[in-house]
């Protein structure tokens, strides 16, 4: 990895910064991974606790979290090609993390995601564990993977 780079992940408080989050969205989800735009972004877009993350100021990748009548879903985890293997998907997972266990609601609720096979390595590092059979999603294989804090 690169010493200089410097990864810092902040919570989406402004449009100009969820715009950046959805052409991040659009650009790993939409264009790379061929999802339907309509899949894609949905009602729960105002609800979420949205994360953008940069590396050296540049923006490299984003997540969301969410209270549903399930727990708390994590979801919508993209970093851009150029950025990947730098840390950037571990620095969102810390942060969502972080940000979920500061919320008074969300104690002794289950954590859970949709993992990509790819991911589950990054998202296991953080303790969730795979729940179930492998299911399609998006045409994309994925496992739900679980936690509790």
């Amino acid at each position: 990895m690169n010493e200089e780079s410097q990864i810092a992940v902040t919570k989406v408080m402004t449009e100009e910064q969820l715009n950046t989050v959805f052409n991040i969205r659009e650009e790993v989800f939409v264009i790379e991974q061929e999802v339907d735009p309509s899949e894609e972004y949905d009602e729960f877009e105002e609800s979420s606790t949205h994360f953008l993350a940069k590396v050296n100021d540049i923006p490299a990748g984003t997540a969301r979290w969410r209270f549903n009548p399930n727990g708390i879903k994590l979801e919508r985890f993209a970093v851009v090609k150029a950025q990947r293997g730098k840390g950037v998907g571990q620095s969102l997972v810390k942060a969502v993390l972080e940000d979920v266990s500061l919320n008074q609601d969300a104690k002794g609720k289950k954590l859970y995601l949709h993992a990509q096979l790819a991911a589950i390595p990054l998202y296991a590092k953080f303790g969730f564990r795979k729940v179930g059979e492998m299911f399609e999603e998006c045409n994309i294989q994925h496992y739900k993977m679980e936690l509790y804090l």
